[in-house]
């Protein structure tokens, strides 16, 4: 759909959408798991406005996807298949995707997975199947249901799969006020069921892939469309559907993040290093660390430390020999790179003074951090508590995170640099200029104005 988010499809009074059954035999704990649950009652803790008359309820383990572990897509013919299977079902799609960010360099995905009714669950693997063009063709016009989607629409978009139209669940628990919105609780909360999550962390570009891992990736879209049924009830419920809806156009809008200026500084542990001399060698030792990640297509913590960048910038060791006794230095990976850790040393070291970083960070565009604000501008930061102060108890009238509300960078810019007089319309212009969406500037910016004037009438402006 491209003017509203699909409803829900109603689920019987007084009980919780429950997975369809195909009718075919499930297997092991599974079965027995399923036939219970769909005689549960609807769990209490469902959320914001919950009357907690069920608290006792335990929740069900999701142990087996109700249709069995389907085969994974590993080459083109089945990849096509799948394709046409899955644009052939009806409703919204799940999705989701497993990447190996602490193992790999980068952020791509080593598996994705996809359900839809009438098709059922799709595994892929993009190592084998890198080209899902073919995907997003058969799923242009279908509603796309992920789970905090602006980690997982970069890797599906580097393979060609860019969904149109979004329903995000943890962006929709966050605008409904839930105070934990990770997917698991979420599923626990709303729908009563647990998700076993103890291959969340692991290596996903191992291959081949271990069936327990597969079961657990199947199980983390099995039942979330009907998740997403829930959550948009709720969202009509609240009066809250318009704003979720925008809120989802503006993840699928936004561009990549600018690159971080000077990125070797957010080395953890950096601020143990006080000399110029020595930030010039975290520099060279940072850079120097990514070209080999990047190479070797591994975690930049993998190929050398944090720690051991820092404890090389404090020692300034002036030979190899020195570098390699340093404790970072001397296991073996890190021993494998030697000539290259020293060599970006030694160049920190030569590099002439004008050359050295400065210890402080470079400012980023935009306003100082909030911390410095009573310093350099007292006034300044009298309106970024007055702005605060109303978009807290905004939220807090409205049942969702401040930060939803209104993001903080838009909060700072506009404490920072107002419109003079700020009065309704000037303060409206200036948080859409900020890319506030049209349901936040309705209803902050005339709040926002009148704290702002009561500043200057106060003579604090």
């Amino acid at each position: 759909m491209t003017d509203g988010i699909r409803p829900p499809t109603p689920a019987p009074a007084g009980e919780r959408p429950v997975p369809e059954q195909d009718g075919s035999e499930q297997r092991g704990q599974g079965q027995e798991v399923r036939r219970q649950a769909g005689h549960m009652p609807t769990p209490a803790a469902d959320g914001p406005g919950g009357n907690g008359e069920a608290a006792a309820v335990q929740p069900v383990p999701l142990l087996e996807p109700r249709d069995g572990l389907p085969p994974l897509v590993t080459t083109a013919d089945a990849l096509a298949a799948a394709a046409d299977a899955l644009g052939a079902g009806e409703g919204p799609v799940a999705v989701d995707a497993e990447r190996a960010s602490g193992y790999r360099y980068g952020h791509r995905a080593f598996l994705v997975q996809l359900r839809r009714q009438g098709a059922g669950t799709v595994l892929i693997d993009p190592v084998a199947c890198p080209d899902l063009s073919g995907l997003d063709t058969a799923l242009a016009g279908c509603e796309v249901v992920l789970h905090a989607a602006s980690q997982d629409l970069p890797c599906l978009a580097e393979l060609g799969y860019r969904p149109r139209h979004l329903f995000d669940t943890e962006l929709a628990g966050r605008l409904l006020g839930f105070p934990r919105v990770g997917l698991g609780v979420l599923v626990e909360t709303v729908l009563g069921w647990t998700l076993e999550k103890g291959h969340a962390a692991a290596d996903w570009s191992t291959r081949p892939l271990p069936t327990e891992w597969l079961r657990y990736a199947a199980l983390d879209v099995e039942v979330l469309v009907e998740l997403r049924d829930a959550l948009a009830g709720k969202l009509v419920e609240q009066g809250k559907t318009e704003w979720a809806r925008q809120e989802f156009e503006a993840v699928l809008t936004a561009g990549p993040p600018p690159p971080r200026p000077d990125p070797w500084r957010r080395t953890s542990g950096i601020h143990k290093v006080h000399s110029r001399r020595g930030l010039a060698v975290v520099r060279e030792l940072w850079l120097e660390r990514d070209r080999i990640a990047r190479r070797r297509d591994l975690s930049p913590g993998r190929v050398l430390p944090d720690s051991a960048i820092v404890e090389a910038a404090r020692a300034l060791p002036s030979t190899k020999s020195d570098l390699i006794e340093l404790a970072g230095f001397r296991g073996r990976g890190a021993r494998r790179h030697a000539p290259e850790w020293s060599r970006a040393v030694q160049q920190a070291l030569a590099e002439g003074e004008p050359g050295l970083p400065g210890t402080a960070a470079p400012l980023p565009e935009g306003p100082p951090p909030a911390h410095r604000w009573a310093e350099r501008d007292p006034v300044a930061a009298r309106r970024l508590a007055a702005v605060r102060t109303v978009v807290a108890a905004l939220a807090d009238e409205h049942c969702l995170p401040a930060e939803n509300l209104l993001q903080p960078d838009v909060v700072r810019r506009l404490a920072w640099r107002p419109p003079e007089p700020p009065g309704p319309e000037p303060v409206t212009a200036d948080l859409a200029a900020h890319g506030a969406r049209p349901w936040q500037v309705d209803l902050t910016a005339v709040p926002i104005s009148k704290a702002l004037a009561r500043l200057i009438e106060k003579g604090e402006e």
